[in-house]
């Protein structure tokens, strides 16, 4: 991506079934797309929670989206990430998109 790119911070977060074989089909789909952010998925099924999860920087939350294998693209949530400095608690509202 070019330098001149405003790049966001994405949270991906991209739900799959419970079970042993739901599972197993994630990563193995994950693992087969080759991309580097695939491949670096954070995963929390060991613990009941059966997510991936990908934190990138990319230019639009649509890029993000296209990050994820086509069948799980319509579930995948996509958070745009912020930091607020102390300056930000004055005012926290004009943050807000409503």
């Amino acid at each position: 991506m070019s330098k001149d790119i405003d790049m966001k911070k994405y949270l991906i977060e991209v739900p799959h079934g419970n079970s042993k074989k739901e599972c197993q089909k994630a990563i193995k789909i994950f693992l087969q797309t080759g991309s580097h952010f695939l491949h670096n998925a954070d995963w929390g099924c060991t613990d009941g929670e059966h997510k991936a999860w990908i934190i990138t920087e990319v230019p639009t939350k649509e890029h993000a989206r296209n990050i994820v294998p086509p069948l799980y693209r319509s579930t995948a949530k996509i958070v745009e990430l912020n930091t607020f400095t102390s300056e930000d608690i004055s005012n926290p509202v004009r943050h807000h998109k409503e």
